[in-house]
């Protein structure tokens, strides 16, 4: 079976520190994946190189068997790749649904056209209520989102992302920050997406991290240290002494 994500001998180092080390890993498509490890361990970097927003110095990317080395990273996006970010990029002033439309008009028909105003695409507005109606946002669909919880904005970024109807989707950090019952609805959410989505996730709520996870890799010094099942790396006497405790 092609995996949905293979990465293969991944290196990329900042002024000769390695920051990923011959990282190799294979996901299975619709597999729950997790990615762990301390600060600086190299999370972060592997999901830049992944989407392209850092070139790696050495090593290969497939998405489902194809080479991703070559695209940029919208490229990447339209064959199957989104992610969210540690930090909250999104825009305050506009909506919800506003920040959900402008995810949505990457793959949107006609997308360049300068003479059709972005609020007359009655169409676009309509499915990004229906994206958010999937993360129980609809509600809010025309608020600001400076005017909505930190929580909600959480749940927008995820909404962005499922907007671009991915095949993989990167997800780093998704619960930082986020309060006990925020928690609670974002896993709920997490839980709903369908196994057409393969899903790899950096997280450092290792309660709610080790519910989701089917599979982990722990990272350390951009190496893969250890890989496994949650029963396998957590009796794991490397993981237990460098992260678990």
């Amino acid at each position: 079976m092609t995996a949905a994500l293979e990465l293969r001998g991944l290196r990329k180092s900042f002024g000769g520190v390695p920051a990923t080390n011959d990282v190799s890993l294979a996901v299975a498509p619709g597999e729950r994946r997790l990615i762990i490890g301390p600060n600086g361990a190299g999370k972060t970097t592997l999901f830049n190189l992944i989407t392209g927003d850092l070139r790696p110095d050495a090593g290969t990317i497939r998405l489902f068997g194809e080479e991703m080395q070559q695209f940029a990273t919208h490229r990447r996006a339209l064959r199957g790749m989104a992610r969210t970010y540690q930090v909250i990029t999104l825009f305050p002033r506009d909506t919800l649904a506003h920040n959900v439309v402008l995810s949505l008009l990457a793959r949107a028909p006609g997308r360049w056209n300068a003479l059709v105003p972005l609020s007359r695409r009655k169409a676009l507005y309509a499915q990004a209520r229906e994206v958010l109606a999937q993360v129980d946002l609809a509600h809010l669909a025309e608020r600001a989102l400076a005017e909505v919880s930190y929580g909600d904005k959480r749940r927008v970024e995820i909404a962005m992302a499922l907007a671009q109807n991915p095949r993989l989707l990167l997800l780093d950090e998704p619960l930082a920050g986020l309060s006990r019952e925020e928690r609670t609805t974002v896993q709920a959410l997490l839980a709903r997406i369908p196994r057409d989505i393969t899903i790899v996730m950096i997280e450092h709520d290792m309660d709610a991290a080790l519910s989701f996870a089917e599979r982990i890799t722990l990272l350390h010094f951009g190496q893969v240290l250890v890989e496994g099942t949650r029963a396998e790396v957590v009796a794991h006497p490397r993981a237990r002494e460098v992260y678990l405790g």
